[in-house]
């Protein structure tokens, strides 16, 4: 048997609440439309074409507003003042 007069107290802060980490439609599609403008942007980089770099960097400009919009239309994680939209698994019950 142990002696539980020599235990430590932990004080543990309450328990975060689940989050999804971004797995939304609004953090996929701005993460994905910015890879793929960083992609052309470098391409434009390598054949020293500063119209493709610039038009990279458009394209990243687009995918972050287009995220934004996305998140305040309710696809993003929950934020004060937004109702969530719920994603259709393709099933009705």
């Amino acid at each position: 048997m142990t002696d539980k007069s020599n235990a430590e107290i932990a004080y543990l802060p309450p328990a975060v609440p689940p989050t999804n980490h971004g797995h939304t439609v609004a953090a996929w599609t701005a993460m994905i439309g910015i890879m793929l403008g960083a992609l052309v942007a470098a391409i434009g980089v390598v054949v020293a074409q500063a119209v493709i770099f610039w038009v990279g960097m458009g394209v990243v400009l687009l995918a972050c507003l287009a995220g934004l919009v996305l998140r305040n239309m309710g696809y993003g994680q929950a934020k004060p003042g937004v109702t969530p939209q719920r994603q259709s698994s393709g099933h009705r019950h």
